[in-house]
């Protein structure tokens, strides 16, 4: 449902919210968050172009959390990365099912696919926290 891209998206600004008002270097997102480093570099590069971090070289540079990144639904940054989701996919099969084709988990599927979008709208940057890998 969310690609290894998108979730490493949003634990690069979770740990960028536990900075808040902070420039903080590329190697020290990487090596608290557990990034490959050239995986993480791509990342921000989008995360700045969509406008949810600033970035900064030289001394005392890095990246910084934009405020107004905070108030983003996180289905936005993910849209962001990740391109648009496809709403409508099924679950087992490689069509899209609906009620008048559905496959045997159809209604299931339908009821957890719109609660896990329900969240992504309601949760917001701001509401994000550092996850270490385990």
């Amino acid at each position: 449902m969310v690609s290894q891209t998108g979730k490493y998206a949003l634990r690069i600004l979770g740990y960028l919210v536990d900075h808040r008002g902070e420039w903080v270097q590329g190697h020290a997102i990487a090596t608290e968050t557990g990034i490959p480093a050239n995986y993480l570099s791509k990342i921000l590069n989008q995360l700045r172009k969509h406008g949810f971090v600033d970035s900064q070289k030289g001394w005392g540079g890095g990246f910084l959390l934009v405020e107004d990144a905070l108030r983003v639904p996180i289905g936005e940054v993910l849209e962001a990365i990740e391109g648009p989701r496809d709403r409508d996919m099924c679950l087992l099969e490689p069509r899209k099912c609906d009620r008048e084709h559905p496959c045997p988990l159809h209604d299931r599927w339908e009821y957890v696919r719109g609660t896990f979008e329900q969240m992504l709208d309601a949760v917001q940057v701001g509401d994000l926290r550092r996850v270490l890998p385990s």
